[in-house]
């Protein structure tokens, strides 16, 4: 058996050209035009790529994209009063706060103090709950993603044995209760689970999400099983840096029936996932149907 390539690059294209069809109509209809804020505090190299990315991606689907960068020094006080400015603003229907922070600052607090309803990243303690008990919720951009490309895969999800490796809050925890949210028998495995080998080899679905190079070797995996490969490892090889998954995607190629490549698999969808939930809750502040499709 050769996987079938799940192209992450092309799904997220897919889900922007509807993003961008559903904003043009909101201005045509309703005169409203989505806005995303996003906050950088300090100078990451990474932050700052993934932060234009998301700008640019923003306007090119139609949205109102406001950057706001600030000193790494910028104190809790002062980024507390920008959120809180932000929250206040009718026409920012999405905040995000990009991270990792400075050290000195708290990223609990600054991201509990985000409005939930405008909580894009769905990192707000409420909106952690909300997803919990299976209520409305904003949903992490990363697990909507990989949810969105199981349910294209698959049709409906029902009955299926799935297995989340990793138990972060931003992506084990809640790709389980997305996993659970759509009648999946779920099972979430980490680094001290007894037997994982055959742990993932019962599951139909498996979901790597722990930031451990090639972790996942082909013989885990369940002849057919759908295979979704969160991580993105740099390793030197041959005197090349390159970018990995959490799976030893040549081996599980061989017996899945549908993987997610490293890169140009999961990654895509996260940013196109934003704008998908920005364009949600722009709908919700403004008591207008969610778009169908781009929610959990």
């Amino acid at each position: 058996m050769v996987a079938q390539v799940i192209d992450g690059k092309a799904f997220a294209a897919k889900v922007r050209a509807q993003v961008a069809d559903k904003v043009a109509k909101l201005k045509e209809e309703h005169g409203i035009t989505p806005g995303l804020a996003v906050v950088l505090v300090g100078e990451d190299p990474a932050s700052q790529v993934y932060v234009r990315s998301k700008g640019k991606q923003t306007v090119e689907v139609g949205m109102n994209s406001y950057e706001h960068k600030l000193d790494a020094e910028t104190s809790e006080q002062d980024l507390l009063a920008l959120i809180d400015k932000l929250n206040n603003d009718p026409a920012v229907h999405g905040i995000l706060v990009q991270l990792p922070l400075p050290k000195h600052l708290n990223e609990d607090l600054v991201i509990n103090a985000i409005n939930p309803a405008k909580d894009v990243d769905g990192f707000h303690i409420s909106n952690v709950g909300l997803l919990a008990t299976g209520q409305k919720a904003m949903v992490p951009c990363t697990p909507l993603g990989c949810l969105m490309m199981l349910r294209d895969q698959h049709g409906s999800l029902s009955g299926m044995d799935a297995v989340v490796i990793g138990r972060s809050n931003i992506v084990g925890k809640p790709m389980a209760q997305l996993l659970l949210g759509d009648s999946c028998t779920v099972t979430i495995a980490h680094s001290r689970t007894r037997n994982l080998p055959d742990v993932v080899r019962r599951a139909d679905i498996v979901v790597a999400a722990v930031g451990r190079p090639e972790m996942v070797p082909g013989d885990w995996i369940k002849e057919g099983a759908t295979v979704i490969d969160v991580g993105i490892n740099r390793i030197e090889r041959d005197g090349k840096t390159r970018l990995v998954g959490d799976v030893d995607y040549a081996s599980a190629a061989e017996r899945a029936g549908a993987i997610t490549p490293v890169p140009g698999g999961v990654g895509p969808m996260t940013i196109a996932c934003l704008l998908a939930n920005t364009l949600t809750a722009c709908c919700r502040a403004n008591g207008l149907p969610e778009p169908e499709g781009l929610t959990a």
